[in-house]
Order: structure tokens, then sequence, then C-alpha cells
């Protein structure tokens, strides 16, 4: 049986090399590679799709697992394996209630993409424990509570404190606590560093949604 495959990356060295992966085995054929997320649902309704290889976030702001989650409507036998080389804290569980199958991460996996591939299309779900442990100035991406992780996702995007009290639903003055507990951390002078730094990471990123 051949497994028919479409990549969605918008990195060129990427692409390519999930393209060369393929091609190395009998038991795949490339049908479509794109490097945006935006239209990619669209290419299911095109063409019979086995799996789909999966990249989350794109430079032209399509979000792969949006496009995994209107995939996974159309048809949810179409199996979808998520990558990335950012270790944002939230999508493996947002990869998860979508239905999205397996979550790869490109740099720190020890897993090749191929014995993913593989299990994948086997029925295995394929999941690191945690997303990879990242810096951020003194302390790692482990070092912080869900409350204060929370928080820094809101200090990303410029919220000021009376906005992060709103919409945590917690008092301002507990705010200004639990940022001052992420600057002694991280060893951070100020909020804005802060903000900059997780957003470099990509521990955080900007939730839009």
């Amino acid at each position: 049986m051949t497994y028919r495959v479409m990549i969605v990356d918008d990195q060129y060295v990427s692409r390519k090399m999930f393209e060369l992966y393929l091609e190395s085995s009998d038991l795949y054929e490339l049908v479509f590679s794109i490097d945006s997320a935006m239209f990619a649902d669209t290419y299911v309704l095109k063409e019979d799709i086995d799996l789909v290889i999966m990249d989350i976030l794109m430079e032209d702001g399509s979000c792969g697992l949006e496009a995994a989650r209107r995939i996974k409507k159309i048809n949810p036998q179409v199996k979808i394996i998520a990558v990335t080389s950012m270790p944002e804290l939230s999508w493996l569980d947002k990869a998860r209630a979508i239905g999205v199958d397996s979550f790869w991460y490109k740099e720190a996996s020890k897993e090749t993409i191929l014995s993913v591939i593989q299990r994948t299309l086997t029925g295995e779900e394929v999941y690191p424990d945690r997303p990879p442990k990242v810096k951020i100035g003194q302390a790692s991406s482990y070092d912080f509570t869900p409350k204060e992780i929370a928080i820094l996702r809101l200090l990303v995007t410029g919220a000021s404190n009376a906005e992060i009290s709103e919409a945590l639903e917690i008092s301002v003055h507990t705010v200004k606590t639990h940022i001052k507990h992420l600057l002694a951390k991280t060893g951070y002078k100020s909020r804005t560093k802060l903000a900059i730094q997780a957003r470099i990471t990509g521990m955080v990123i900007e939730d839009k949604d």
C-alpha cells in the first residue's frame, strides 16, 4: 500500500527535508507540498490524502492547528502530524483537543520523523511528554506555575495589569505579585524585557483566538 501525503510548511529547508524523506521510501507518494496553511483544507477536498505533515506557525499568519481543525471536520480519517521548532507551551494540549494524531519537534525530538510517520499511519498517537526546555533569563520554561504562564502569555500581547486582572479574574494586586515573581525568577528588570524574551524563545506566543 502506498500512502498519499501532503506537506504544509513555510520553511523551505524543512519542507525539502520532508520531501526527501518521503521520496526515499516506496511507501509514500507526495501529493502536495505547500508553504501556507491558509487553504490547506481545500487540498484535502481536491485529492485523497492519507497523511498531512503540518507545521504550526506560518509566516503569512496562518495557523497549522486551525488548518488541522478544518481538515478533521472535512475528513476525520486523515492522519495529521503537527511539526514545529517552537516550544510554545500550549500547543501540545491544543493539538490533542483538535484531534491531531501526532506531534513532532523538529530540532528537539529524538525520534525521526519517518518513525513518527510510520507509527501514526499504523494507528498510534505519538506525542512527547512536554515541550522542549528553553532558557528565559535565569530560569527555564519548566520553572513557572500555570498561573505565571497565563500571565506571561498576556504580557506578550502588551496587556496592562488591569486587562490581565479582568482576563484571568484575579485582582490587580495578585497580577502585580505574579509579575514580581516572574521578574525575580528570570532576573529581568522590566516586564517589557520579560515579554520580549518569552516571545523570542517561542515559549509563549500571542494567542489570536
